[in-house]
């Protein structure tokens, strides 16, 4: 079974067990490892893999082959991107509130992400005048580019939550924070999702029991954690497991539901993504 997710550690954290073999009945996976910017394409165009890591902001496009699975994926509390700057923009202006930003150059991990949809929300209501140029780019190369001030400002996700500080930057908006006050919903992040043609109960199954493997034998999988993750700290890598690998990994419930509908939604109402059919949402 071919399956495609992000070398972070949440992902490996997760899907540990099952590419180990140690989930009975489960057949093996021919693991694709790729950041999430490269699976929303692959599920949307290639359809090559049976089960994807992809961000709840690429469904709309690939709900027609694609079902969203129940569990397995990162929505939560307290873990969303965020939008950091220096202390003065490029041209030297102080960035001192979500105004300081109208007109300004903006880097994104993709345009194709929560993420993203999370900062157009935002910044509909916060940035009078609008954005200006969206600069699309790895996330790893964001931090440095706005503390060298090639960029104004930039939206960063996973690990960077915890690094921002080394880089000198500031935190203008917790946009987790801003959605959770907005909504009293969680926030969806990332969801996995398999070919309709499969057996989707089953597959929910091995996954679930793969996470509560890992919770079971959190040590077992650190060697394999750490050496997808790029050399991140070990602190680092553990406070990020902590973080996305939740209540809501192991069974999204009627808040993952409810709040995957409202940012799927208000991103159609500004004409963000397509309108998507709610039945293709409901639990498979």
């Amino acid at each position: 079974m071919r399956i495609a997710f992000s070398p972070c550690p949440n992902d490996t954290f997760v899907f540990h067990a099952w590419v180990h073999g140690l989930i009975p009945g489960a057949p093996k996976l021919d693991v694709s490892y790729a950041d999430i910017d490269f699976t929303n394409h692959w599920a949307a165009d290639d359809r090559k893999h049976d089960i994807l890591k992809i961000s709840y902001a690429a469904l709309p496009w690939v709900l027609d082959e694609y079902a969203l699975l129940p569990c397995g994926g990162a929505l939560g509390r307290g873990c969303g991107p965020l939008v950091l700057t220096a202390d003065k923009l490029a041209d030297g202006k102080a960035a001192d509130s979500p105004v300081a930003l109208s007109g300004r150059r903006v880097a994104v991990p993709s345009e194709r992400s929560t993420a993203y949809l999370l900062f157009r929300l935002w910044a509909a209501q916060n940035i009078p005048g609008g954005l200006g140029e969206i600069v699309v780019m790895p996330f790893e190369q964001i931090m440095p580019a706005v503390r060298d001030g090639a960029i104004d400002a930039g939206l960063v996700i996973h690990e960077a939550r915890f690094t921002y500080p080394s880089y000198g930057l500031k935190l203008m908006t917790d946009l987790g924070s801003w959605w959770e006050s907005d909504t009293n919903l969680p926030i969806p992040l990332g969801a996995i999702v398999a070919r309709r043609s499969l057996d989707l109960a089953s597959i929910s199954n091995w996954i679930r029991s793969s996470v509560e493997y890992a919770w079971e034998h959190p040590e077992e999988s650190r060697d394999y954690v750490l050496s997808h993750a790029q050399e991140m700290d070990p602190d680092v890598a553990d406070a990020h497991i902590n973080l996305y690998v939740n209540q809501f990994t192991a069974e999204l419930g009627e808040d993952g539901y409810a709040a995957i509908s409202a940012l799927l939604n208000r991103a159609a109402d500004e004409g963000l993504v397509p309108r998507i059919d709610p039945d293709l949402l409901k639990r498979p």
